[in-house]
């Protein structure tokens, strides 16, 4: 079909319309993804059986929850991510710390705790090794921010997450921090193992495909909040795991893959009631001030949340 063929078509198709009808803002988005799709496969003359392939691997995908996986695993979130930094870069913000994809295993309610918090249940601490992660947060003027909120999560040794693993504890390596008076967080857990996307699913499927792997390296989650700043959604990596800078989802960004020292001093070892060495990592947060005129940095997505 020509150019001219298919947008006759088009038109047809938004003739049906009703102008009073709808979302004017549904009708614009709906009408130019299809408009792309139907160039799409025309250019790349896409057969009937291939489109049906790819209704059937969007069924299956649904059915299976990995919608999310997907749109870390083809770049969306991290193109999402790029387009708020342009956003706010041309609304006079820079520096701070840079954010990066959330993914799709956030949990809500995690509990609460002032300061300081213990994230692992202990189960994994034998096999893992112990690590703490402290500093502050603070504002665009490098001021600390009491009473900020630092919600953090991440996977066990199995590379596995409470909640969707229904083998974990709830709420294991999930922990909502409110910083103390001088705008200190601090916590322990274990640290985390890499992991790749479900074997089999539907995201190994499509990445397959596309003759790319789904491995992440390993990482932890944040949200970090104030009032009167925007809201952060960041992660942390290790140095050293082989896929840090080759992540399936791209997250990985400079200014997050701070240094992890280990502590083998007997005394620092004791101080914290340990028997064995640990590595402690330090880093603090920095929020931009809100400000109008900007999309807010706190993103609408639906979200798991615990009853527990």
């Amino acid at each position: 079909m020509t150019r001219a063929q298919i947008d006759g078509l088009l038109q047809k198709i938004e003739s049906t319309e009703k102008v009073e009808g709808g979302s004017d803002r549904a009708k614009a988005i709906v009408n130019r993804i299809l408009r792309d799709l139907f160039y799409t496969i025309e250019d790349l003359d896409i057969q009937p059986d291939e489109v049906w392939t790819a209704v059937n691997y969007l069924t299956q995908a649904g059915q299976n929850g990995e919608y999310g996986l997907i749109a870390a695993g083809l770049g969306l979130e991290h193109f999402l991510d790029l387009r708020m930094d342009e956003e706010e870069e041309k609304a006079g913000m820079t520096g701070g710390t840079p954010r990066t994809i959330e993914g799709p295993l956030y949990v809500a309610g995690a509990p609460k705790s002032k300061g300081f918090a213990r994230l692992d249940d202990g189960t994994e601490v034998e096999q893992g090794e112990i690590f703490f992660m402290q500093g502050k947060v603070l504002d665009d003027n490098n001021n600390p921010i009491p009473n900020a909120i630092v919600e953090v999560w991440h996977a066990n040794l199995k590379g596995n997450y409470s909640y969707f693993d229904q083998s974990q504890s709830d709420f294991n390596l999930r922990r909502t921090i409110e910083t103390d008076e001088n705008g200190n967080y601090q916590f322990r857990s274990i640290l985390p193992s890499g992991y790749a996307v479900p074997p089999g699913g539907s995201t190994e499927t499509l990445l397959s495909a596309i003759g790319r792997h789904g491995n992440r390296p390993s990482h932890v989650h944040f949200f970090v909040s104030a009032p009167g700043c925007r809201k952060l959604t960041t992660q942390i990596n290790f140095e050293g795991d082989p896929y840090l800078w080759d992540d399936f989802a791209f997250a990985t960004r400079e200014g997050l893959v701070p240094d992890l020292t280990v502590i083998t001093d007997a005394e620092k070892i004791k101080e914290k009631g340990l028997d064995k060495p640990f590595s402690s990592i330090d880093f603090d947060f920095t929020l931009h001030s809100e400000i109008e005129g900007i999309h807010d940095a706190e993103v609408e997505r639906l979200r798991a949340e615990s009853v527990a």
